[in-house]
């Protein structure tokens, strides 16, 4: 720093005033950190505060009496209430003490700044008046000495005119005047030679002594404050450490009181105030008045068998026994080998010959309960009991009806309705019967079928189980078109709709986000499926809007079948079309009918109709191709979304498709389509020849001229206008950003930041925030409107003036956003006309509201460039 003699220079005073100014901004940061912190501090103790006091609202909490878990508690949040106490006390300290001493330092700081300018400023002075008098000297001297040179010339020339004489008036004359030239010429050498000592002496008086002493005082001040400084920074510290001996106490407090738990104290006082003895069991009896209009088909508590019921029951039984077998699987492995079932070991063969897959057909013995057994076997045994005595019910039903063929399990309605044969025809002779005879009577009858018996493939399941023996086979339904009985779709369902693949059904939206869904699905009873991803498993959804927007996954069985509640069906498409015109509920609970299938927007391509060729890039969520539409040959470029990414940043890369979706403007890049049937997900656009705009710039920056230059600016500013009115802020425009098309027009791109608000606050942190591009109040402050992209646009015009150089090259990022926020601008790029560089300046403005709008921006651009 130049406290030493041999530092006492310009330099060094220059140096020393900077870093007073230095240490003066640090004060001015800490103050402002310091009372952030204490703001901090105070909010905290409150929220801790209120912490403590809902954790103690079940302090007076009957139930809970003797309850030593609630006694910790309450003990964890009165330490809660005094460690509140205690933080807000250090932060009020902090405030009265610290942040009063740091103020008082900052004033000295200032004031000894002051006094050290004003102490050099008189050395210096000193100094200078010497320095000018040695000058006036030496110009004095200078004039006696031309005055005598003069005389003494004189006198010589009138002394050698009278050699003779050596006398007369006008010689007394002049040897008087060359008398005293040199008395006056020895007079001035003397006095200039005093001074020069004077000056000498007084130089090396400055130079050795006043100058090193007043920066040696300016070293003792500055270690007295530095020791100031840091007498404020331990009380910080002291202040801050949560390691002190109150805290220690506080803890210690609470952790005695979790570590003196006794648990098997907990229920202790509540068991022996609320000993009982057994509830007294719950009977469930068949309710008799239910089968009372069955003309004895149905008998109470009794299967029944016949051809309505027997291939469910077979299915019902099949599907008992696998859940029995996977039961036993899990016990054995929670347990050991040794337990198979209701505490039934497999030394034991009693009971086990008559049983399918080793399950006993006799009612398994009572549920074992013991303490040591988790609870997750509990669950199994209860579930293995309640499905072995619904299989042992079904077996014994089975077992009665023998190899005989199952009785019908309709009543004869031939003398009532049309036979259900007669719905294709095949009976013409029943054709005249008119009691069930219309339209509506028989798809009340298809429906009450549905209600009662598992489907066969939809539309052959009317053909075999209920025709008569005494009827004629006839042959499966053609393909015919269907209504619902009830309120429903306008829309009819064909054979040919649900055969078609899921992927070619006009309502599966593939992996589309939840949030389009939502938007797409507006009226009740509207609905859609798509694909979404659970624990790395693909699921399809049936989405419905029925008063809010209700998700169902659509189960699968294990054969492989469809359904939600109800029936199962061989493909989803005919899972839907018989939700659709049943008009039966998805689910009894939500009630939610499915009236209008909601169709795949234009938008929406088929990932098959897009043909990859060639890798072109790599963004932020995969990688970028150009690739081609089948469907039209058209050449577009494709960007990916990698599979593996966790489902957050999957919406957020389609959020770029969403919003270009509903642009148009020759100075934004356009969105061809979105293609979500299946992964990976791809953003289709147009295909930009000329690339990014940075690279552009970099690799022709010969052959462009300034009004080729500002063409590109107007461009950005056109593309940027548009978005402004439509509320759009960009959040990330650079030349990076930007692509060049045919004649060097130039695209607004990457819109994967970019939110449709008047103004947007960020919450989440600052990462991936391209610092050296966006304003400093987004920076300082997280709020983003249309004036942060004009601070970015103005650093777009730069680079493209600069022609692809890079923003405040050679300083990090922290570095600039100090320098910027201390008032540094980038200088104008070579070559910049001087309107353009102001027109950058005018962006850059610290205050945002002193920036111009985007249409301002474009009429000062297109001015510029006409002139």
């Amino acid at each position: 720093m130049g406290y030493a003699s041999n530092g006492a220079g310009r330099a060094a005073h220059e140096a020393l005033l900077a870093r007073h100014d230095a240490e003066l901004r640090l004060m001015e940061t800490m103050k402002r950190s310091l009372q952030a912190k204490m703001k901090s501090d105070r909010e905290y103790a409150l929220a801790l505060s209120a912490a403590a006091a809902q954790g103690q609202k079940m302090d007076k909490c009957e139930e809970l009496n003797g309850s030593v878990i609630a006694s910790a508690w309450r003990t964890m949040t009165e330490e809660w209430e005094n460690t509140s106490r205690l933080i807000k006390a250090n932060a009020e300290a902090l405030d009265s003490r610290a942040l009063d001493r740091l103020n008082t330092l900052m004033t000295e700081r200032r004031k000894a700044r002051k006094v050290y300018q004003e102490d050099h400023s008189k050395i210096s002075s000193q100094f200078t008046q010497l320095s000018e008098e040695v000058q006036r000297k030496q110009s004095e001297y200078q004039k006696c000495l031309e005055s005598y040179k003069q005389m003494r010339a004189k006198f010589e020339e009138n002394y050698l005119k009278c050699p003779t004489s050596r006398g007369g008036r006008k010689l007394d004359e002049t040897r008087d005047k060359y008398g005293k030239a040199c008395r006056r010429l020895h007079r001035a050498h003397n006095e200039y030679v005093l001074l020069l000592a004077e000056a000498t002496e007084c130089e090396r008086a400055l130079r050795t002594a006043s100058l090193p002493a007043l920066f040696d005082q300016q070293r003792r001040l500055g270690e007295a404050t530095a020791s100031s400084w840091k007498g404020i920074l331990m009380e910080v510290v002291q202040r801050s450490d949560f390691g002190t001996e109150k805290f220690k106490e506080i803890q210690n407090k609470i952790e005695s009181s979790v570590q003196n738990l006794r648990p098997q104290e907990e229920y202790k006082e509540f068991i022996e105030k609320y000993r009982s003895p057994p509830s007294t069991p719950i009977s469930f009896n068949f309710d008799e008045s239910l089968v009372e209009d069955t003309s004895g088909k149905l008998q109470p508590n009794q299967l029944t068998v016949d051809n309505l019921t027997v291939e469910w029951l077979k299915e019902k039984l099949t599907e008992l026994e696998t859940i029995l077998q996977d039961n036993r699987e899990k016990q054995t492995a929670l347990q050991g080998p040794e337990i198979i079932g209701n505490g039934v070991c497999k030394n034991n063969n009693t009971g086990m010959t008559n049983g399918v897959n080793g399950v006993d057909r006799h009612s398994p013995p009572p549920i074992p309960v013991t303490t040591a057994e988790p609870v997750k076997l509990l669950e199994l045994r209860v579930s293995e009991r309640k499905c072995a005595r619904q299989a042992e019910m079904i077996r014994a039903a089975l077992a009665e009806l023998g190899c005989e063929e199952a009785p019908s399990g309709c009543p004869d309605l031939s003398a009532e309705v049309v036979g259900v044969d007669s719905l294709d025809g095949s009976s013409p002779d029943h054709q005249d019967r008119s009691s069930l005879g219309s339209k509506a009577s028989m798809d009340a009858l298809r429906l009450h079928l549905h209600s009662i018996m598992p489907p066969k493939p939809f539309f052959r399941m009317f053909t075999r189980p209920f025709r008569r023996k005494s009827v004629p086979s006839s042959p499966a339904l053609p393909p015919k078109t269907y209504r619902s009985s009830s309120e429903g779709p306008s829309d009819s369902v064909s054979v040919s709709e649900t055969e078609r693949s899921l992927v070619d059904q006009e309502w599966f939206h593939g992996v589309l986000p939840r949030e389009e869904v939502v938007r797409l699905l507006r009226a009740d009873g509207d609905y859609l499926v798509r694909e979404t991803t659970r624990n790395h498993a693909r699921q399809l959804v049936l989405s419905v809007c029925w008063g809010q927007h209700k998700h169902f996954i659509v189960q699968t069985t294990p054969e492989g079948h469809y359904r939600f509640e109800g029936a199962a069906f061989p493909s989803v498409g005919e899972l839907i079309a018989w939700q659709r015109t049943s008009g039966v509920p998805v689910t009894a609970r939500s009630g939610a009918l499915l009236r209008r299938a909601v169709p795949r927007e234009t938008w929406e391509l088929n990932n098959d109709h897009v043909q990859l060729l060639d890798k072109i890039g790599r963004g932020n969520f995969g990688d970028v191709y150009k690739a081609r539409l089948k469907t039209t040959g058209q050449e577009v470029a494709v960007k990916t979304c990698r599979v593996a990414l966790p489902e957050d940043q999957k919406r957020t890369f389609l959020q770029e498709g969403r919003i270009l979706k509903q642009y148009q403007h020759p100075n934004i890049v356009r969105l061809i389509g979105i293609a979500v049937q299946k992964q990976p997900i791809m953003i289709v656009m147009e295909l930009v020849p000329g690339g990014s705009l940075l690279t552009f710039l970099r690799t022709r920056a010969s052959n462009l001229s300034s009004r080729t230059l500002l063409a590109m600016c107007r461009d950005a500013a056109g593309g940027m206008r548009y978005l402004e009115s439509k509320n759009c802020i960009h959040r990330d425009l650079a030349a990076r950003n930007c692509l060049v098309g045919d004649d060097n027009i130039v695209k607004i791109s990457d819109f994967g930041m970019s939110r449709e608000e008047e103004e947007y606050i960020v919450s989440g942190g600052m990462k991936q925030i391209p610092i050296k591009w966006t304003a400093p109040e987004a920076l300082n402050f997280g709020k983003y409107t249309s004036l942060c992209d004009v601070w970015s646009y103005g650093v777009l015009m730069w680079e493209i003036f600069s022609k692809g150089d890079t923003p405040y090259a050679g300083m990090s990022n922290s570095r600039a956003r100090e320098k910027i926020d201390n008032g540094y601008r980038m200088p104008a790029p070579e070559g910049c006309a001087e309107d353009v560089y102001a027109l950058m300046l005018r962006c850059w403005e610290y205050e945002p509201d002193k920036r111009p709008h985007f249409h301002q921006i474009y009429t000062i651009i297109d001015n510029i460039y006409n002139r």
